[in-house]
């Protein structure tokens, strides 16, 4: 029973530690994300860029990513990834200041290999969530009702 208990403590430590870093570097991690964005965007020769990390409140059902407005636009940038094949494939939308996504990008070379492989009603479930984040996150700001 005791070793049993020492085990249980070590498994809640180890856990609570990784909370807690993960808490701790979100933001660096964020900054990260719009770098490589960036990044991408100038490999591409497109002219858009996101400026910077939106801090948005999570709902229990909202899809995960980072938020990011985008340089001399209204438009913002979410970034996220899809699980296919076995591998997380890192991704962006494009969100109008309507609420729909316009555009999804691949934000890696891999990602842009296999954009294409990535069944199209998996896609769309993904921005359809993004959308009603993107309603839900940002319709007070605006004052907009859809």
């Amino acid at each position: 029973m005791k070793d049993k208990l020492i085990l249980l403590g070590w498994i809640v430590g180890l856990l609570s530690l990784i909370s807690v870093l993960l808490i701790l570097t979100q933001s660096a991690l964020a900054f990260n994300l719009l770098r490589t964005a960036n990044n991408i965007f100038i490999s591409n020769d497109d002219p858009r860029r996101a400026s910077s990390y939106l801090h948005t409140k999570t709902g229990k059902a909202e899809i995960f990513g980072y938020w990011y407005l985008m340089y001399n636009s209204t438009d913002r940038m979410f970034v996220f990834t899809v699980f296919h094949d076995g591998i997380l494939v890192p991704l962006c939308a494009i969100v109008a200041s309507d609420f729909t996504v316009s555009e999804v990008l691949p934000l890696s070379a891999h990602a842009t290999q296999i954009f294409d492989a990535i069944p199209k009603s998996v896609l769309q479930m993904y921005v359809n969530k993004i959308e009603n984040a993107a309603y839900i996150n940002f319709k007070t700001r605006r004052g907009t009702a859809r």
